[in-house]
């Protein structure tokens, strides 16, 4: 479902894609910035205050979160992607859970909340609560898989690794850029040895070295936030993440965003 992007936004993301500012030039160290190219554009429910996306068993999940804002709920479903419309398979009370990130890993289904530091896992195939567990942090953000643990992110510096079946904590992982903690890491993705995290209230995505926690590349998606709000003013930070492996490609979109975008990120 290709669709014609107007000539300014496909300039901007040469641009953004091709150049530098001025202040990265002017470092005597800088994050490389990866290329990425666009592939294509779907559509993405403007209620879905985006907090996971992934893709299992080739079909999309998002999962979102209750906001302040009326029209958000805590649930998460397989995503249409030719309608933007999420087949919900578990929906949480809105009055007790802001949900957060999920993620797929022997059978379960494992699912964050923000600040109650409660925790959920489900079965794959008939989305029956199977157990719940406590967060070992005060929030709960992103969550991915390397396909032996769970990595979860809450907003700071850190990631924690757990143990699918004890939920513990099995260790936790400092991120840094150029030698400085990097903070506010958000939606995660784990991708062939590196770890993508969105960054809270950017538009840049990082790419995390699972080995030692470096952040080994950076991806600017501003073109792409710039025509989300150019296309739906109420739409707000970038937020989701996910890989197709067959496709060798990204799917990104953000809270309350009009499209989702595949694109080719350089690996």
């Amino acid at each position: 479902m290709k669709k014609l992007f107007p000539v300014i936004f496909l300039l901007l993301l040469v641009a953004c894609n091709k150049q530098k500012s001025s202040e990265e030039e002017s470092k005597t160290e800088s994050t490389p910035l990866i290329y990425n190219s666009y592939v294509d554009v779907y559509t993405h429910d403007t209620n879905a205050f985006t907090e996971g996306l992934l893709f299992h068993e080739g079909k999309l999940f998002e999962s979102t979160g209750a906001s302040g804002l009326p029209q958000t709920r805590s649930l998460f479903g397989e995503v249409d992607l030719k309608t933007g419309n999420i087949d919900i398979k578990v929906e949480l009370d809105r009055e007790k859970y802001f949900g957060e990130g999920i993620t797929f890993l022997n059978g379960r289904v494992y699912q964050l909340t923000y600040k109650s530091r409660i925790g959920f896992v489900y079965d794959d195939k008939t989305y029956q609560k199977i157990q719940e567990f406590t967060i070992p942090s005060k929030e709960g953000w992103g969550l991915t898989t390397d396909g032996h643990f769970l990595i979860m992110s809450d907003g700071t510096g850190k990631l924690t690794y757990l143990d699918p079946t004890s939920l513990k904590v099995s260790k936790r992982l400092s991120v840094t850029e150029n030698g400085y903690v990097k903070q506010n890491l958000n939606e995660l993705e784990y991708v062939a040895g590196y770890i993508y995290a969105n960054v809270w209230m950017t538009n840049e995505i990082v790419k995390i070295d699972a080995k030692d926690g470096k952040v080994v590349g950076r991806i600017d998606l501003t073109p792409y936030a710039t025509d989300a709000i150019n296309t739906f003013p109420e739409a707000m930070e970038m937020n989701g993440i996910a890989y197709h492996p067959d496709r060798k490609s990204f799917f990104i979109t953000g809270k309350l965003w009009p499209k989702i975008y595949e694109i080719k990120i350089a690996m």
